[in-house]
């Protein structure tokens, strides 16, 4: 079994493994700490689509790891067309689930992402939504970012939402600080900002009271995820 293989199926065991951990409700949407961090993410990714020229309904973009289809429904609201997205998800119940929600027209694929059908440069975007910080094998993080680049087209761009620092209370993830970003894509040019205040923290305070995530929040050091925009050249 190659090296690329065995991580594989070991991402699939610790999602498992998290699955089996984490509470149903971890992740409803109505938890207070959890829709303001959807909400926070959400302002930030359509403030980077409202500077790129053009129209979301001419774009075409490809997400990495879109586990149940969530993201992809949001592009759709966010004016992308159907046909000009698609998604690549590793877990079979996952791929399952997001096929169920999304139109017959949005192509879903399962299996290894950085060996999808997908041609190059024929994306304007490709999406990952703490994927990487789940691959804790570097040569499969580079393979997986090495194809992510060859789909984009010249002037297209990576969007990337991931997590900086590790979580000492889960070793099936590790974060990816902005310097091994860099490394994976030593061509782009990166913006980048800090976002979603940490996760255990924004628990704990939203008992308190639903607001004080705004306040928390409002200290950058407490962010432990990056929005990063990491840009093809055009020429």
């Amino acid at each position: 079994m190659s090296q690329r293989q065995e991580e594989l199926e070991a991402i699939a065991e610790r999602y498992q493994r998290r699955a089996d951990a984490v509470p149903v409700d971890r992740y409803s949407l109505l938890r207070p700490e959890v829709w303001q961090m959807w909400q926070e993410r959400q302002r930030a990714l359509l403030r980077v689509l409202a500077q790129k020229p053009g129209s979301p309904a001419d774009w075409r973009l490809a997400e990495v790891g879109c586990g149940a289809g969530g993201n992809l429904q949001e592009m759709l609201r966010f004016g992308f067309k159907p046909e000009h997205l698609q998604g690549v998800e590793l877990l079979p119940e996952r791929h399952a689930a997001a096929r169920a929600v999304l139109p017959e027209a949005v192509r879903l694929s399962l299996g290894d992402a950085s060996q999808a059908e997908i041609a190059p440069a024929s994306q304007d975007l490709v999406l990952q939504s703490t994927v990487f910080s789940s691959i804790l094998s570097d040569s499969v993080q580079v393979a997986l970012a090495q194809a992510m680049w060859n789909w984009l087209k010249p002037g297209g761009a990576v969007l990337w939402y991931d997590f900086i620092v590790d979580n000492p209370r889960n070793a099936d993830v590790r974060g990816v600080p902005i310097q091994r970003v860099k490394a994976l894509f030593p061509d782009a040019r990166i913006r980048w900002q800090r976002v979603t205040l940490a996760p255990p923290l924004a628990r704990l305070v939203c008992r308190l009271h639903p607001s004080a995530y705004t306040v928390f929040n409002s200290i950058p050091w407490l962010r432990t995820h990056v929005l990063a925009v990491i840009e093809k050249s055009s020429s």
